[in-house]
């Protein structure tokens, strides 16, 4: 044993002697003793501590040092313990205390990995004493709050948090322990206090809110945001006529409720008049509602709209809707007599009622004033169409004895082709020779001698071509592909139109005076929209899916060149339906598929019928027509602001898009042209 070893063992010798000596000798009553150590090895100092408190000590081999403990006056015995684990921790070693009595001195690092204190014991245990303790939070999310506590927990101890009962797990000295304690006790409180009911016996709780979010600028949305006040809730109960508050401010709570129990007064007379200003309703539509609402039966009018425009009716009635001027005095059974009158300059309703109805009408008004929801309608007209066609034939004439005299033989075949011999008589051998300017399309070749002269009319005659024959072939191939996608957006229910098109006049009679008479000749016409046109009535039901009622028609007007001026042909589409689509789906409404095929012959009996040779003797064409025609629908619903712009926003993009490729360059002659385009949405 050093020299060393042996001066602490004699120092620690001579203070057990003077501890005893101490001990023998009472000071105010109390078992004190006094230690003092220098460069002591700690299995000494433990077993000091052991004779003075009678405690067992087990020490682990790996439990080395030497410590220094100074006491320049008496303590009392049960601080020597505690006095101990405050030496011990300093060197990185720790106690437990088992259940046979005994007191193991072990590694810190062992410590928390065995038995220690948990739950109840732990709760009670002081001082340096290794303890786990489990903290169940009832409002805070534990992940994020053992952030918030790691700098409390030293490094080597255990801080831990598990999600699946939202609890915080740590393992620790207990003094440190009771110090996170507090702090996760102060942190994990209810964001605001318990929701309070404020029930009203005379005013409208939908009225009372409305004024209280007027005059509380903490119940404004951005309340939450750092470094503003705090956030109050305030809910309405039409139903029970109350208010629900929650707020973090007890004060602020309070405030609120003094103003509520202030505005809960009686009115000024049993015929209270209130005002009730609409935010997205129609002040004649919800009049009409409540009137009926009271009186159980159709609304009678006791004035009309201003007659400088008829006023709308009400479905099923020949009645005008409520106005400005207009007002209902209904006599409710077993009630006083309200009168409802619209004012639409404000949107708004004006009520004489007694309180209990006024309030059930507010009640009803506060439902039906809700924003209502838009939908976007897409129809996708596509039609193809192909065409073919195809001509062949042989026509001739002998014409050449028409200038000699005597008996002569003219003769040949002349086929009345397509189209008509009348509207393009340059298709015949006869008409051509007539006016070589109308001949036909296609290849055409024939044989010319000369020019003869023919009988005209009023004893006239007229040169014509010597045409001997006349050989044609025709082939062609007709492609169409047309796609309209007119969009339409209304409100839900709402009837909406769309046309594109012209507005084309129709000759429908006309009047032709006699020679004597002094009357101007006249025609009376009719105008009618030919074009594109949309009709929507979409209903958005509960279960998200949208009921449509639509019009469609496509109509133009017939291109064919011999109808003319009160004999216009129009072309006419229309399908009308109502169906019932999901958000966003695309279904077909109808449609139409056509195939047109057409064969003509035209030929001299029998030499037509001569086979290779019969060719030269008619004439063939035939023609075939595909039609293909599909009507489909895509709705899209709105039910918020932001879809709104967000639709508007892709639309609006697109022209400016459009309009960024309609410049033109510079060339030697020109000067560059920029495109012109709409500013950006955002301006």
């Amino acid at each position: 044993m050093s020299a060393l070893l042996l001066r602490a063992l004699l120092l620690a010798t001579l203070a057990l002697a003077g501890a005893v000596a101490s001990a023998s000798q009472p000071s105010s009553g109390e078992d004190k003793a006094t230690l003092n150590f220098v460069n002591a090895d700690i299995a000494s100092v433990v077993k000091a501590v052991g004779a003075h408190t009678g405690k067992n000590f087990i020490v682990d081999p790996r439990v080395q040092g030497t410590v220094n403990v100074v006491s320049e006056k008496p303590v009392p015995k049960d601080l020597l313990y505690p006095m101990l684990l405050s030496v011990l921790r300093t060197q990185g070693f720790a106690a437990l205390e088992t259940g046979d009595g005994f007191v193991r001195i072990v590694p810190e690092a062992d410590a928390k990995t065995q038995s220690t204190p948990v739950g109840d014991a732990a709760g009670k245990a002081r001082g340096e004493r290794m303890v786990t303790r489990v903290f169940i939070l009832q409002n805070e999310s534990a992940p994020q709050l053992v952030a918030a506590i790691r700098p409390l927990v030293p490094p080597n101890n255990f801080l831990a948090a598990y999600p699946g009962n939202n609890a915080i797990i740590i393992t620790d000295y207990a003094e440190n322990v009771r110090r996170v304690e507090a702090v996760i006790r102060a942190i994990d409180q209810p964001s605001s206090t318990e929701p309070q009911l404020i029930a009203l016996k005379h005013a409208s709780a939908i009225d009372v809110a409305q004024v209280l979010r007027s005059v509380v600028p903490e119940t404004a949305a951005n309340a939450s945001t750092p470094g503003a006040s705090p956030r109050v809730s305030l809910g309405v109960d039409a139903r029970t006529n109350s208010l629900i508050l929650r707020s973090d401010s007890p004060a602020l709570a309070e405030r609120i409720r003094a103003l509520a129990a202030g505005l809960d007064v009686p009115g000024a007379g049993a015929g209270n008049i209130h005002v009730v200003h609409l935010r997205n309703a129609e002040a004649e539509r919800i009049a009409d509602v409540l009137r009926g609402l009271l009186s159980g039966e159709r609304v009678t009018r006791t004035a009309a709209a201003p007659a400088s425009s008829p006023a709308p009716t009400t479905p099923g009635s020949n009645a005008p809707m409520g106005g400005a001027t207009q007002a209902a005095t209904l006599s409710a059974p077993a009630a006083p007599a309200s009168i409802i009158q619209a004012y639409p300059p404000t949107n708004s309703l004006l009520i004489t009622a007694p309180e209990p109805t006024y309030r059930s009408l507010r009640a009803v008004i506060d439902k039906l004033d809700v924003r209502r929801a838009q939908v976007l309608v897409e129809a996708l007209i596509v039609e193809v169409q192909t065409g073919r066609s195809a001509e062949v034939g042989v026509q001739f004439q002998g014409l050449s004895g028409l200038n000699r005299d005597g008996r002569q033989i003219i003769g040949g075949t002349n086929f009345s082709t397509s189209p008509s011999a009348t509207t393009s008589p340059g298709t015949n051998i006869v008409g051509l020779a007539q006016n070589l300017a109308t001949l036909g399309t296609g290849l055409n070749v024939g044989v010319v001698n000369g020019t003869v002269r023919i009988p005209g009319p009023n004893g006239t005659s007229i040169e014509v071509l010597n045409l001997g024959l006349l050989a044609r072939a025709l082939q062609g191939d007709a492609n169409v592909n047309v796609l309209s996608t007119p969009n339409v957006l209304t409100l839900d229910n709402e009837e909406a139109k769309l046309l594109v098109g012209q507005n084309v006049p129709f000759i429908t009679g006309s009047y032709t005076p006699s020679a004597t008479s002094a009357t101007n000749p006249f025609q009376t016409i009719e105008r009618k929209d030919i074009g594109l046109t949309l009709r929507v009535r979409p209903q958005i039901t509960e279960a998200g899916t949208v009921k449509l009622g639509i019009f469609q028609e496509v109509s133009s007007i017939s291109r064919d060149a011999t109808v003319k001026g009160a004999d216009l042909i129009t072309n006419k589409r229309a399908l009308e339906s109502t169906v019932l689509v999901d958000d966003g789906q695309i279904i077909v409404l109808g449609g139409l598929i056509q195939d047109d095929q057409q064969a003509s012959i035209d030929k001299v009996p029998l030499l037509g019928d001569i086979p290779f040779i019969g060719s030269f003797f008619k004439y063939e064409s035939r023609s075939s027509k595909k039609t293909n025609l599909m009507v489909f629908l895509r709705p899209h619903v709105l039910r918020d602001g932001p879809s709104a712009r967000a639709l508007t926003s892709e639309r609006y993009d697109y022209i400016r898009g459009l309009q960024g490729t309609m410049g033109s360059d510079a060339n030697l002659l020109l000067p560059a042209v920029p495109p012109q385009q709409l500013p950006p949405i955002g301006k």
